[in-house]
């Protein structure tokens, strides 16, 4: 006789007798199975080779601007968001993008939350507290106005299709009266150093999302999560690590072992799904930031020699974003508008750059090479590179 799977946690009973699901503390008990310890291992390999690279880089916080974007753009898309990582690096550099307003706002929230959320770390450790303050950054002035910014919820939600009530939900989250004893128990979990820091942020992350603490945000507010605790960890030199690409690529599946953790307590399937994807984007973030920091050197000797230094300086910038106006050049290397101006034409003229908009007035130019970089698809399989 087969024994029913046992659920990760336990329900209590809601209004019109739905049930919502308690998680238990963190950690589980995990069968550490020769897949999983291959997972593991390839994870912590693949981290180690980005992080390797990464400090050799001479630009590694200049290209990690594009990467912050790229997963902003992405983390928000798994959301409904449709705006393109092109429109948001596009639209910085002072260009006019047909994407709505709201679009384009819900994405930058997304790299100002990060960025305060790194930041913040330098004095507060990963907490509640913190967790609150990257909400506020990010659900500040988003359309709606039920996000009640940097507080946790005092009534309940669910998740489910569009218009779902709570009877019809595909999951309620703990009541709550039960919110805070969650919570707690997962700040203790954050701070705990038994667990090796990639299985810790993969439990981490399914019981934030399990919990759901926020009436809306709580997919972008976990997956920005992971990236402060890899950060917290010092895992990385800096933070080119993301993992929206992946959870996108593989929507279907990210949300089938978020499920089935919740449902029977799978939690070596999840702890390996996760695995993957760190070794996956790791290979990705690698390939992408060493291809992008070869053209910077190609370019660099294609504009040496040249009487002003201002070329030079505007392929550095290229790192940071490929979309600059001459007016924008100006302000960020401090020079005449007329110097500025020259050095977009000496790239342009080398090839390097390109004019992107069609006005003759305000017009933003784009390294479309590394453009074209930033906006390949993930490569989700194992690579065949070692």
């Amino acid at each position: 006789m087969k024994t029913r799977p046992q659920p990760a946690g336990r329900h209590v009973r809601r209004a019109g007798g739905r049930q919502a699901f308690i998680p238990p503390p963190l950690p589980p008990d995990i069968a550490w199975t020769p897949n999983l310890l291959r997972s593991l291992s390839d994870a912590d390999r693949r981290v180690g080779q980005l992080a390797g690279e990464g400090r050799g880089l001479p630009n590694p916080h200049l290209l990690m601007r594009p990467f912050v974007k790229r997963e902003a753009v992405l983390s928000s898309r798994i959301e409904g968001t449709q705006a393109t990582l092109g429109e948001l690096l596009a639209a910085d550099a002072g260009a006019a993008v047909d994407r709505s307003p709201e679009d384009l706002r819900e994405v930058a929230n997304y790299v100002v939350a990060l960025d305060h959320g790194i930041k913040r770390l330098k004095r507060l450790p990963l907490s509640l507290r913190l967790v609150k303050e990257v909400h506020a950054k990010l659900m500040q002035g988003i359309r709606g106005g039920v996000a009640t910014p940097g507080e946790f919820r005092r009534s309940q939600n669910w998740i489910g299709p569009a218009g779902c009530t709570m009877n019809n939900a595909s999951y309620v989250p703990p009541p709550p009266e039960e919110l805070m004893t969650c919570l707690g128990d997962w700040e203790k979990f954050l701070h705990a150093r038994s667990l090796p820091p990639l299985v810790q942020v993969a439990l981490m992350h399914y019981q934030f999302e399990a919990i759901h603490p926020f009436l809306d945000g709580n997919g972008r507010v976990g997956r920005l999560l992971i990236t402060l605790f890899l950060a917290e960890r010092r895992i990385l030199p800096t933070p080119l690590l993301y993992l929206s690409a992946f959870f996108e690529a593989t929507r279907s599946e990210y949300y089938d072992r978020l499920s089935a953790v919740t449902a029977r307590a799978a939690w070596g399937d999840w702890v390996e799904y996760f695995l993957n994807g760190v070794a996956r984007m790791s290979e990705d973030a690698l390939s992408r930031a060493e291809r992008i920091n070869a053209l910077m050197v190609q370019w660099r000797q294609k504009v040496a020699g040249a009487v002003s230094r201002t070329p030079s300086q505007l392929v550095d910038l290229l790192a940071e974003n490929p979309y600059w106006s001459i007016n924008k050049v100006a302000q960020r290397l401090d020079v005449a508008f007329t110097t500025a101006r020259r050095a977009v034409e000496r790239l342009e003229q080398l090839g390097i750059m390109k004019q992107a908009t069609e006005t003759q007035r305000n017009r933003v130019f784009c390294a479309t090479a590394i453009m074209n970089i930033l906006d390949e698809p993930a490569k989700v399989r194992p690579g065949s590179s070692e």
